[in-house]
């Protein structure tokens, strides 16, 4: 060997040594990813446009109800948190539509609605309804329900028959639209001023997904666009009350505790790296016998005998027969048992109640029943055979 190709040579240990510490770098680098980004979304916040979001194309946001004021004219300001919703609002005369903002005091929530000609609440809460519709309160849950309006309100008898959600029970002097059950999916209030203040269920109106069904986009531009400007608030945590800002998990722990907490990860981290050992090479190992498939059934039905459990015996059986039964029927693996059932039937014509007590349902004592819904179970696939082969041989 030359000289020159014993420099260029390296000795299998060493690129072995240097695989290794590469393989630890990595490691080191990845914890320190994944506790950056922990890191960012635990301390730093995390703001989803998801639900409601005026801003948001999603199935739960709300920008065709946006498009659709826009198209009529009505200038639609989205604030972000507090003092925009302020700023927005100085000039009088709009229109604020707002969730629900728990971070705002009593008397916040008062300025604010306050400082608007109309208020609008799209995910009313207790306190809001009690604070700004008189005592009103939440009620129950109407799902997806088309109901007719029935009340005077004028955004609501043009709008006709609309969706209501969440019911609401309205408090004195409130007027309420939509009943259900004695509560009512809208509630309206007319101050002597002239402000009025509406509350209503936005996620079964107001979503992009919602909008178009019954008469909600009717409702939605009779309810939100009584003005020229509409600010849509969405609240922040940023905009809770000087002094009522709730303590950070920072705030409540010693000072002591990051530092221990960083003190413990390093010695977990240096440990790892000191007793941490590589794997070596994978070995292939010849199983010393070769077990055929009908010894493994034959040895599991001698251990369902010996502890007589008829009822596991015959579900294993039922699980198998439901298995082909979906193949034959084209159903998906994913399919339940009662909807096979259902399937089975349907297309045997037979007793829905009767397949599902062979499929599902019907419970052995005894080794004699045992066999006889086997028997059940193996004529019923057979009948669903022949009934697949009889429909392909017909067409």
């Amino acid at each position: 060997m030359s000289a020159a190709a014993a420099r260029t040579a390296t000795p299998a240990p060493a690129r072995s040594r240097r695989k290794a510490a590469l393989g630890w770098v990595a490691l080191v680098v990845g914890l320190l990813v994944v506790a950056l980004v922990g890191g960012t979304l635990v301390f730093g916040g995390y703001a989803q446009r998801a639900i409601l979001d005026p801003e948001s194309a999603g199935p739960e946001g709300s920008r065709a109800a946006v498009r659709i004021l826009e198209q009529q004219g009505v200038t639609v300001t989205v604030a972000r948190d507090r003092s925009a919703a302020e700023r927005a609002l100085a000039g009088g005369g709009a229109t604020l539509v707002m969730r629900d903002a728990p971070m705002l005091s009593d008397e916040g929530l008062r300025d604010l609605a306050g400082r608007a000609a109309h208020v609008v609440l799209v995910e009313p809460r207790s306190r809001a309804l009690d604070i700004l519709l008189d005592g009103s309160a939440l009620g129950g849950f109407s799902a997806d329900l088309a109901t007719s309006p029935e009340c005077a309100v004028p955004a609501a008898a043009n709008a006709g028959t609309a969706r209501v959600g969440e019911l609401l029970r309205p408090g004195d002097g409130v007027e309420g639209c939509y009943p259900v059950d004695g509560e009512f999916g809208l509630l309206h209030s007319v101050a002597a001023d002239g402000e009025t203040v509406t509350a209503l269920d936005g996620l079964s109106v107001l979503t992009n997904t919602a909008l178009p069904l019954d008469g909600n986009a009717a409702l939605t531009l009779g309810v939100l666009g009584q003005t020229d400007s509409v600010v849509w608030y969405v609240p922040s945590l940023s905009d809770a009350d000087q002094g009522t800002t709730a303590p950070t998990l920072g705030d409540l722990t010693p000072d002591w505790v990051t530092p221990a907490l960083l003190l413990l990860l390093t010695a977990a981290l240096a440990t790892a790296i000191w007793r941490g050992r590589r794997f070596g090479p994978l070995v292939a190992e010849r199983l010393p016998v070769t077990v055929r498939a009908t010894e493994t059934t034959e040895g599991r039905a001698r251990l369902y005998a010996s502890s007589r459990d008829a009822a596991h015996a015959l579900d294993e059986l039922r699980r198998a027969a439901r298995s082909r039964l979906g193949r034959l029927l084209g159903l998906t693996a994913r399919t339940s048992p009662n909807d096979v059932a259902d399937a089975v039937a349907q297309r045997l014509g037979a007793d829905r109640a009767q397949v599902r007590g062979i499929l599902v349902d019907d419970t052995p004592r005894t080794d004699r029943e045992l066999v006889a819904a086997a028997d059940r179970l193996r004529d019923l696939e057979e009948s669903v055979r022949a009934a697949v082969r009889t429909e392909g041989t017909t067409r």
